[in-house]
């Protein structure tokens, strides 16, 4: 790579660096995309929820008790798992949406910059390539943690629409 002290560069280092820094920006975008599809992903899970009990009399007769007296197990059971899903569900999409705090940050986050401004600004005196190469290093580790942490509570969210439409099926068999 670029050594700021020295300033030399070989031909074949230039184009490494290049390759490398080329590589981790594309992997930065591809996170960051990956963020948002999971939240696109819950929005879409809390909007189907969120339709299905306004416009569903039996999505939202679940959460009366008027419909587990008298208790008939085969209303009781699959109304019972059908709330307790749909909260769930709705849930989950919510804690996908939520911000998300990293231990570390980096240039590319706007909450971060005051941190960060002033050794970027002396990495920038010195050219330093270096500086920004880790700068999206960095900023990929954060954008990991928080894609993963995303995606359990999306996968958790769709598992919970999944028992809600076949606990739904259950009930509309058993009225």
């Amino acid at each position: 790579m670029y050594d700021a002290r020295t300033g030399a560069r070989t031909v074949e280092s230039a184009l490494a660096d290049k390759e490398y820094f080329d590589h981790i920006k594309t992997v930065n975008e591809i996170f960051y995309d990956q963020i948002k599809i999971s939240d696109q992903k819950a929005a879409y899970i809390f909007t189907f929820m969120l339709a299905f009990l306004i416009s569903s009399s039996d999505g939202r007769g679940v959460f009366s008790p008027a419909r587990y007296v008298p208790f008939r197990y085969e209303i009781s059971i699959p109304s019972a798992v059908l709330a307790a899903s749909t909260v769930f569900s709705i849930i989950c999409a919510i804690m996908v949406i939520l911000p998300r705090r990293a231990a570390k940050t980096t240039t590319l986050f706007w909450g971060g910059w005051a941190h960060h401004k002033d050794a970027f600004s002396a990495a920038a005196a010195q050219r330093d390539i270096n500086y920004l190469f880790r700068q999206y290093v960095d900023n990929v580790d954060v954008l990991s943690v928080i894609a993963q942490s995303k995606y359990q509570f999306v996968t958790l969210a769709f598992r919970g629409l999944v028992i809600a439409v076949l606990s739904y099926v259950l009930l509309l068999v058993a009225l």
